[in-house]
């Protein structure tokens, strides 16, 4: 039987996820692209590893919740910042500016990561559990280097994205041209400095409570807070973005897809799944992007399909000896 965190019981909680937050092994480690912050916490009798990879904007600071949650279960958790976010080394004058050199730098920092943190310390076998950018980042990552993962959980996986009032080929055109002209490190056209919404203009999340959460710990620790995309980072989406299809994965792949995403495009997901048939694929009903972060009855369900998933293929694994 598994533990759940609830909206409704975080209050009672906070005390005990700080705590545990704190108590979490904490530094930096150097990756392709510059210095990392990263935190692990693992169980005493563990029964096996998960990488938490977040997404665009985030920091492992705001996954405090799951974080302990998962160590309720007994599960091993490695988490890390991506270059130019959260507590990572930033790459920008400014920066606010969402930006990378190259969107491989992602997959080759988590691989290093791996490497370096992961593998040294891993309890059973070894998972990943992924978000939106951070879902992108691990299918690269598991096509392009060799692995030791067993699974990869893909929460809202960023295989396109909304470009909203503007013609999809023309941003396309936009971001390549902001590039040429050496713009590469500065917001693409209509983007800025961090932006805390209110919650009734919010496209992220239905849960009050945890978006609340995640909004005050950017206010009160400002150098985790990010802005938009520059139009270097912008180009090199759309670069990844047309490779997505031909990627090679072997290991299990669930992807958990959010009926009312206005951040990804959800008919990328299921085209990758026509052309990558043994993946599963389970749209949540009436979900918004932030499926880690939704009211309790939809992340009760998703966190009950990630459980079912690593604790099956961890039951396989262990009764086969593989």
């Amino acid at each position: 039987m598994n533990f759940y965190s609830y909206s409704s019981s975080l209050a009672l909680h906070n005390g005990d996820i700080e705590k545990h937050w704190q108590q979490s092994q904490q530094g930096y480690f150097v990756g392709t692209s510059g210095r990392l912050f990263y935190s692990y916490h693992i169980p005493v009798a563990a029964k096996y590893s998960v990488v938490l990879v977040n997404g665009r904007i985030e920091s492992a600071w705001k996954y405090q919740e799951l974080l302990w949650e998962l160590a309720q279960n007994n599960i091993a958790v490695f988490t890390y910042d991506h270059i130019g976010q959260g507590l990572s080394e930033r790459l920008t004058r400014n920066p606010q500016v969402g930006y990378v050199k190259r969107f491989s730098d992602y997959s080759d920092d988590l691989n290093t990561f791996i490497d370096t943190i992961v593998r040294p310390q891993q309890k059973g076998e070894l998972f990943i559990l992924a978000h939106s950018m951070g879902a992108a980042i691990t299918c690269d990552y598991l096509a392009r280097h060799d692995n030791p993962i067993s699974g990869a959980f893909l929460s809202a996986p960023m295989f396109d994205i909304h470009t909203h009032n503007t013609p999809y080929q023309l941003a396309k055109w936009v971001a390549k041209v902001g590039c040429w002209l050496g713009l590469s490190k500065f917001y693409a056209i209509g983007q800025s400095n961090y932006l805390s919404l209110p919650f009734d203009e919010n496209q992220l999340t239905h849960c009050h409570t945890r978006y609340q959460r995640f909004r005050t710990l950017y206010q009160n620790e400002a150098e985790l807070c990010l802005g938009g995309v520059s139009f270097g980072w912008l180009n090199q989406a759309f670069e990844f973005i047309s490779s997505i299809p031909k990627l090679d994965i072997h290991c299990p792949l669930f992807i958990a897809s959010a009926e009312l995403d206005e951040v990804v495009d959800n008919r990328a997901q299921a085209a990758f799944v026509q052309s990558h048939p043994t993946v599963q694929l389970h749209t949540f009903t009436g979900a918004r992007h932030e499926l880690l972060c939704e009211q309790d009855a939809i992340r009760y369900a998703v966190m009950e399909h990630f459980y079912q998933f690593c604790d099956g293929l961890a039951f396989t694994a262990k009764d086969t000896g593989s």
